[in-house]
């Protein structure tokens, strides 16, 4: 049985020596014990401004086990990820993020759960103590609110998780431009298995997930896309159906106090509240016309540059 691990990299040249040293020796030690017969660890550069790519190439050149994928430029993790489940040519397939935070030791007992029977196994942080308390509060929040709209999703899982064959072919399979991962494999029905462990800290760098994209990630996740522009119109919306609740409390108060002028808040509060709460529902709907603006114009998920120690048809582009 062979085994790939795909591994998206954005800037981690500080890490990459280090991620390759543990998964060497977790890989023999498998091999050792007879728990996969073959492996090959898939690197997904991400369009890297550091010395990331010069790293694997070296890597990959004194390691046949190790292959690279080089975008054109930076198209985001999610993208990573599909190219390098695309280009996975295991009988199973496990996605690990480089920064180590997620140990990679228990990739052992994802391959276990697999072998039981389930067809994806989740790797699931048992608790977040290692967070921040706004990152601790904030993660919670977005699960939940998911949840509540209907989203399945698994609590407290990122990007860690195995997938059988049957289930990399399903994932190649999706099309669509706007990708949420943790969404969509949830969504495919396959029997699953959850793993729980610790989560460690940042072997070096940092965070490729600062307040902002975390943000963009979060409204993704319930649209499945972004796009700015038409987000803005919400966000106005909403500004200014707040500023109407602050006026009529205003203009209530003033009413109380006898200063009002007559006619004024029956007429000047219904503009700013409708006008808000159009605004706000248009910003909406606005979200959903943008994601179907960029499924019809099939534009690639992402572009690949080079490639390093794949066969010739090893691989495909959504």
């Amino acid at each position: 049985m062979k085994l790939s691990i795909v591994i998206p990299c954005f800037n981690e040249e500080l890490v990459i020596d280090e991620v390759y040293r543990r998964l060497m020796t977790l890989m023999n030690s498998y091999v050792e014990k007879a728990l996969i017969g073959d492996y090959e660890i898939i690197y997904v550069d991400d369009g890297s401004t550091d010395g990331t790519l010069s790293a694997l190439r070296r890597i990959a050149g004194a390691d046949k086990h190790v292959k690279a994928i080089s975008f054109s430029g930076n198209f985001g993790h999610q993208p990573a990820l599909t190219a390098g489940l695309y280009h996975a040519g295991g009988d199973m397939a496990v996605s690990l993020d480089a920064d180590l935070q997620d140990p990679p030791e228990i990739i052992g007992e994802m391959i276990k759960r697999c072998e039981d029977g389930a067809d994806i196994v989740y790797g699931v942080r048992d608790d977040r103590q290692e967070d921040g308390f706004f990152k601790r509060v904030t993660a919670t929040a977005f699960y939940k609110i998911m949840t509540l709209m209907g989203v399945n999703l698994i609590f407290n899982h990122a990007d860690y998780r195995l997938l059988s064959r049957p289930a990399l072919d399903a994932f190649q399979r999706y099309g669509e431009v706007n990708r949420f991962l943790r969404g969509m494999f949830p969504s495919m029905g396959f029997k699953h298995a959850v793993v729980t462990y610790k989560r460690e800290k940042r072997f070096a760098g940092t965070t490729k997930y600062p307040l902002k994209k975390m943000v963009s990630f979060a409204v993704e996740g319930i649209t499945s896309f972004t796009n700015f522009p038409l987000r803005l119109a919400f966000v106005l919306g909403f500004v200014n159906f707040a500023a109407a609740v602050v006026l009529g409390l205003w203009a209530l108060a003033t009413k109380l106090e006898g200063g009002a002028v007559p006619g004024w808040a029956s007429i000047v509060l219904p503009i700013y509240l409708f006008g808000g709460i159009q605004l706000m529902f248009i910003g909406v709907l606005s979200e959903y016309v943008g994601k179907i603006y960029m499924e019809v114009k099939h534009r690639p998920v992402f572009i690949i540059r080079e490639t390093i120690n794949f066969d010739k048809d090893q691989g495909k582009s959504p």
